[in-house]
């Protein structure tokens, strides 16, 4: 359509939306997973440690080496040695499972918290001052917003599936 942005190849029910809210959300969310590498980047740590970090100190129930390894998307043997790194850097630690004796949590220290934070204070202050020049009312409508968008967010994760959908066959060759 002529003086419409491209919003990419438009799927079974046409465009994505492409309201200047959207467009600027879609923007924050691709920057936000540049400030994961970022950060990894800071901390001289790999990318996926960050990512273990990350789901680490943000999970709302405590993750063990398995839990941790399928939100990151790895199979076992790698979640186990990512662990390992991650405790002999000093950045993880191991303790019983609140409610399940027999598992392991994974819990990050005090110590990888600080790092996480000085490392992200430059980002999280822009963020405040962003913050503060909003109006009490466009503070509360942007955490509305942002909330709203967050559940639609995990709805979309959860209901994904478990298994990417087998190959299509037919139609052209090579992708």
């Amino acid at each position: 359509m002529e003086g419409s942005p491209s919003t990419g190849a438009a799927g079974p029910t046409g465009p994505p939306p492409s309201s200047e809210a959207a467009r600027a959300l879609r923007e924050m969310l691709r920057v936000a997973g540049d400030t994961r590498g970022a950060l990894a980047r800071r901390l001289g740590i790999g990318a996926t440690d960050a990512a273990a970090i990350d789901h680490l100190i943000s999970s709302p129930e405590p993750l063990g080496p398995v839990e941790l390894g399928n939100r990151l998307g790895i199979r076992s043997a790698s979640a186990t040695t990512l662990v390992d790194r991650l405790v002999r850097a000093g950045h993880v630690a191991r303790a019983p499972h609140p409610h399940d004796r027999r598992r392991l949590s994974l819990q990050v220290t005090e110590h990888a918290v600080g790092e996480v934070l000085e490392a992200l204070r430059p980002m999280l202050v822009g963020v405040d001052r962003a913050v503060a020049r909003l109006t009490p009312e466009q503070a509360e409508a942007t955490a509305m917003f942002l909330r709203e968008v967050a559940a639609v967010m995990r709805d979309y994760v959860a209901s994904a599936p478990d298994e990417p959908p087998p190959p299509r066959r037919g139609g052209a060759e090579g992708g």
